[in-house]
């Protein structure tokens, strides 16, 4: 299975995880966040800027493999609507970290496969870097990215 991560040049051929507060964490715990397609993490780019031009900046895409024999865990959507119906909103934060944190401290699997709070029915994949199965996941492409003058981020 590949997934998709788009970042600075500078970090797109290593899988580190910055400790960044998150959906999915909380500050100091680390998560590599990647997409379940390019179009996808192309979106989750444009929707967390804040202010920055897409143009300017130096981004590339690295294009991951999972083995096809790690273990994936899920979120799924009725469990997160039972919490909280508006659990995508930024303000409920703190009910989405408290699944990631536990799920990164119970070392249960590599990757955890989220609903993506941008566009249902599409999923963000969660890569645990501490984990004995991180080996299993592999960078095997990176390529230049350019957004489309036409996509803005947030003012």
């Amino acid at each position: 299975m590949l997934v998709y991560r788009i970042s600075q040049t500078k970090y797109a051929n290593s899988l580190i995880a910055p400790g960044i507060a998150a959906r999915w964490n909380s500050a100091g715990q680390r998560i590599i966040y990647t997409g379940g397609s390019l179009a996808l993490s192309c979106l989750e780019i444009v929707a967390h800027k804040s202010g920055a031009s897409l143009q300017s900046g130096d981004f590339s895409v690295a294009i991951i493999e999972l083995d096809q024999n790690i273990k994936i865990e899920e979120i799924i959507v009725e469990s997160l609507i039972g919490l909280d119906e508006k659990w995508f909103q930024v303000i409920n934060y703190p009910v989405t970290q408290a699944l990631g944190d536990e799920w990164l401290k119970s070392g249960s699997s590599a990757i955890l496969k989220v609903p993506s709070a941008i566009i249902d029915l599409e999923f963000n994949y969660l890569l645990n870097p501490n984990h004995q199965d991180f080996s299993k996941v592999k960078i095997v492409q990176v390529n230049k990215f350019t957004f489309d003058p036409r996509l803005k981020a947030n003012p």
